[in-house]
């Protein structure tokens, strides 16, 4: 519980950070005038004041906030320094600075990873490297560094031998594997079951990691293609969400989010650090869809300014806000419904 905590804390204070550091840095940059930097909501645990603005961190590490004077045009007390007194592009520079920071962030984690570590890929010797929680290899027994010797009695010398052999078996069917564990070598007979998503049968094991090194330049170049690649696959999953509307079934909340952070980080740092990466992307894909309340809805408003020459009324844009957080609410709850299912029913 104490390691869930901590995880989560660490993923969502390191994600929001980046995110508001983004609009802050460029709000600076642009001559607007910040009134305070906060990380996380609710009381302020630490708080101080130097120059212009105040820094504070909050208890509640689950977001965070730039005060910037005068994103009400009808309350700015900041004169030309004021949001609403800029130019729309620095508006616009601000407004996305935040996103533009999450896809930053991946690039930078993934560089420090493959420049220390070297490029992670699966190790060719049949040796568990991890195990899924309440399937069939952690009912049996089996446990992370495990080298698996045959199955059925067919002798295995490789990860690929391994998982073709488990092919062959039929879901709910007994297959028995022998494996090495230090210098003991036993038995266990275990019975696959059919993953719906995957459409195989799976036990639960994963293969372990070896670590291939790169150059400094090979890691960069690899960061910003292993973001880019993960970028598209979640832009095709938001789209098939529409085209699949079963898929939603997959979405998680605050709950699964916090839920998953704890299992990653029991894999260790590194783990949690990609994990980090992933969500950051997709913080910052989700920030940039053309909702009202999100930084891609005030991109839009602000587009429209720049079109009529003039800023949407305040009427229009309190009745876009509105239908805005009425969106996001009815998706959080619904996130929150399938976190529920998850931890409380499966």
């Amino acid at each position: 519980m104490i390691l869930t905590i901590a995880a989560a804390v660490f993923v969502f204070g390191l994600l929001v950070l980046v995110h508001e550091f983004g609009h802050f840095i460029t709000a600076k940059m642009t001559g607007m005038r910040v009134d305070e930097f906060a990380i996380g909501f609710g009381p302020k645990l630490i708080s101080k004041k130097h120059g212009e603005t105040v820094y504070s961190l909050r208890a509640i590490p689950l977001g965070g906030f730039n005060d910037i004077a005068g994103m009400d045009p009808d309350n700015n007390t900041a004169s030309e320094r004021g949001f609403c007194a800029k130019p729309v592009l620095s508006r616009m520079i601000v407004i996305l600075a935040g996103a533009t920071f999450n896809f930053i962030l991946p690039i930078v984690l993934f560089f420090a990873i493959y420049s220390t570590l070297g490029m992670a890929k699966p190790a060719t010797e049949p040796i568990i490297g991890g195990i899924i929680q309440n399937m069939s290899a952690e009912k049996a027994g089996l446990k992370e560094g495990d080298r698996i010797l045959s199955v059925d009695g067919q002798k295995v010398t490789t990860w690929t031998e391994f998982t073709d052999k488990l092919k062959g078996v039929a879901a709910g069917q007994n297959v028995l594997l022998q494996y090495k564990r230090g210098e003991e070598i036993s038995e266990v007979t275990l019975s696959p079951t059919f993953n719906e998503q995957e459409k195989r049968v799976l036990i639960g094991v994963q293969s372990s990691i070896v670590y291939e090194s790169k150059t400094l330049a090979e890691s960069f170049t690899l960061s910003i293609e292993h973001t880019k690649e993960i970028t598209v696959y979640m832009l095709e999953s938001i789209a098939r969400l529409f085209k699949e509307p079963e898929q939603t079934e997959n979405l998680a909340g605050p709950i699964g989010i916090v839920q998953m952070s704890g299992q990653v980080a029991e894999r260790g740092f590194i783990p949690l650090l990609n994990f980090a990466a992933l969500l950051s992307i997709n913080l910052g894909i989700i920030n940039l869809l053309p909702v009202p309340v999100l930084d891609g809805g005030h991109f839009v408003n602000l587009f429209i300014e720049a079109v009529r020459g003039k800023p949407l009324g305040s009427k229009a844009v309190a009745y876009t806000q509105r239908v805005g957080i009425a969106l996001l609410l009815m998706l959080m709850l619904f996130a929150t419904k399938n976190d529920l299912v998850r931890v409380f029913l499966k």
